[in-house]
């Protein structure tokens, strides 16, 4: 059947990119339909019961700028939440809550089905409609046709999906959840190379049956900073997570039964991810350890079913029974869900834009582990860039693309795209060159105009961020002209608040410089300076301490965006530029890289490749000159 409506955007796949782009699709008038296997699953945590976390904060924050769900989602249904790396520098501070799974689930759901413009159906995708390299529509399951000018792939795990426990394998997106068995065949026919990833997740287990006395208390902070930069006041429990280990005789049997692990029986062949290892992995790659971390976390507020982040595993259910009682407040627990490993079909992402659209298909666009990722804030921001750039794809508007120097999800994609992936791609901080700029404290104040010209932020958030920045600047601005004279009393003063003395004349700016004052030790000092809200005074000390190193990495972002301002057209033919050896040649066709930065950071594109490109292009084509 052809169905009687046609859409502006389908959106495949309810999961946390599938989300985003449906929400965003719709907010921006597009007429949108979201296509999914399960409707009771739309914004299910496959996985952990958790949102952010080292470098997935940045994430979260910077989706909620652009007009996304996750953080308010987040704010509304979270269990306990905590800034991680407090101790260490602004840089590197990530936010982290405890979600309470169902009702995550159950209020994304409510926010799809009262969002204007957007339709929900439950089917399965089997089949992409393409003409003349243009996206016509999709196929079901059920043999309907729905068209549309645009359509985003958000499949997940989905694809060709299939579940191992032991040497027990199913097909399945999930567990108990059937698997897209024709989409990805589809993919390969339209020319998109696709290969197969893995990743896994623990075992969930009964809270009646562990110990929790004999376990270390992990609470969130006692007062929280909610996700959102509209969430003005966070009123939700603050429920412990615990903390446990491993231990040698946890190791013995994991070590004893590795026949029993899909990983290490050869059954699983795929790559898993690096950065979130099995237990089996963890045992035999890191034998010298004594002991692994396992924190207890809760999924729901009213369950009683705890996730065992740190004990991600494959194998059979009695390994796993029998490894968990060795473990300290574990000795007599019960699994309620089995831990598994799940492979699953992937698209190569340096097949795509920069703007998550395919090379190959006009108005096709994927997101999310689709492409390569692991982990919920991955997915919704990449969701959240494909869903804009599908309805700015048939709004005739240039591609909204967010550069290495201005975002994580900027470093995110060019990662994907520019050098591909092999394993289950993983944020991380120090994969930002300039993270002292792309702090998570500042998301709204660096991309607020932005995503305000794009038409993703109203005027009036829009004021209010600008009122705030124009703040801070205003207290900097206050600090660096008043200054204190070297009196007795004044020194007496510093010496009270724990610092050295002053013997010249010194600016109040100077004085916050030093680790042992913060902005309310200067207004003992001097309490003519105003009081100020948590925020303001967190950015104002932020950029005068950080200050010199603010202003080396906006230099280097300088440099960089020279690179980036040199664009390569798109038809640019790379067998005309002579010197280039066959294999730099080949992985620039295969890329086609925007810009001069963009091709300096393939792999195997040498620096004298790029100096030859560079001579062409200036000799070869005049807007290049022009921008060079």
């Amino acid at each position: 059947m052809r169905y009687p409506k046609s859409y502006d955007v389908i959106i495949v796949g309810g999961g946390h990119a599938g989300i985003e782009a449906s929400l965003i699709n719709a907010r921006l008038g597009m007429n949108t339909l979201l296509l999914t296997i399960a409707l009771d699953s739309i914004g299910q945590m496959s996985c952990n019961p958790a949102i952010g976390g080292l470098a997935k904060g940045h994430l979260v924050k910077e989706v909620d700028i652009l007009g996304g769900e996750m953080a308010r989602n987040i704010d509304e249904t979270g269990l306990q939440f905590k800034i991680l790396n407090r101790s260490k520098g602004p840089a590197v501070w990530s936010s982290r809550a405890q979600a309470d799974m169902t009702a995550y689930r159950l209020r994304m759901k409510y926010t799809l089905e009262h969002q204007k413009n957007l339709d929900i159906k439950q089917e399965m995708v089997d089949e992409i409609l393409v003409e003349n390299n243009e996206v016509r529509g999709v196929r079901t399951n059920l043999g309907n046709e729905y068209y549309s000018k645009a359509v985003v792939i958000t499949t997940g795990t989905f694809m060709k999906g299939k579940i191992f426990i032991g040497l027990n394998t199913y097909s399945a997106g999930r567990a108990w959840e059937p698997p897209s068995e024709k989409l990805s065949d589809s993919l390969r026919k339209l020319g998109l190379k696709v290969s197969r990833l893995k990743t896994g997740t623990t075992p969930r287990l009964d809270a009646r049956t562990i110990d929790f006395d004999a376990l270390i208390p992990q609470p969130g902070d006692d007062e929280p900073i909610p996700f959102s930069f509209r969430t003005k006041e966070l009123n939700r429990p603050n429920i412990p997570c615990y903390l446990t280990y491993t231990n040698e005789k946890t190791h013995e049997v994991i070590l004893k039964n590795l026949d029993q692990s899909p990983l290490y029986s050869g059954i699983v062949e795929s790559v898993g991810p690096r950065y979130c290892p099995s237990i089996e992995d963890k045992v035999v790659k890191f034998f010298e350890k004594k002991q692994h971390q396992i924190f207890l976390e809760p999924q729901d507020e009213k369950s009683t079913e705890i996730y065992a982040d740190g004990l991600h595993t494959s194998m059979s259910y009695e390994v796993q029974l029998n490894f968990l009682r060795t473990i300290k407040g574990l000795e007599k627990v019960e699994i309620m869900r089995p831990g598994y490993a799940i492979e699953y079909d992937f698209v190569d992402p340096t097949q795509l834009k920069q703007s998550l659209e395919t090379k190959k298909i006009r108005g096709l666009f994927l997101a999310g582990q689709i492409n390569g990722t692991s982990g919920y804030e991955e997915a919704a921001s990449q969701g959240i860039i494909a869903g804009i750039n599908a309805a700015f794809y048939l709004l005739g508007k240039e591609p909204f693309i967010l550069g290495r120097d201005e975002a994580y999800t900027g470093v995110l994609i060019d990662d994907l795209v520019t050098k591909g992936t092999k394993e289950p791609y993983r944020m991380f901080t120090s994969r930002a060159e300039y993270r002292l700029i792309l702090r998570e404290d500042n998301t709204h104040l660096r991309l607020a105009e932005k995503s305000f010209r794009a038409g993703l932020l109203s005027r009036d958030e829009y004021e209010m961020i600008m009122e705030q920045r124009r703040k801070i600047e205003e207290v900097i601005k206050r600090l660096k002209t008043t200054f204190i004279f070297p009196t007795e009393e004044t020194n007496k003063k510093l010496k009270m608040l724990g610092t050295e003395i002053i013997k010249t004349k010194t600016d109040l700016a100077k004085l916050l410089r030093r680790t042992e004052l913060n902005y309310d030790k200067l207004r003992e000092l001097h309490p003519e300076l105003e009081e100020l809200d948590k925020f303001i005074k967190q950015e104002v000390e932020i950029d005068i301490k950080y200050e010199g190193y603010l202003t080396m990495q906006k230099q280097q972002i300088e440099k960089f965006k020279k690179y980036e301002n040199l664009k390569i057209p798109e038809d640019f033919d790379y067998t005309k530029v002579g010197g280039l050896s066959n294999e730099v040649r080949g992985k620039l066709m295969e890329i086609k890289p925007t810009s001069i930065g963009q091709a300096m950071r393939i792999s195997g594109v040498t620096p004298a490749a790029i100096s030859i490109l560079m001579v062409y292009l200036k000799k070869h084509n005049d807007r290049f000159k022009n921008s060079a």
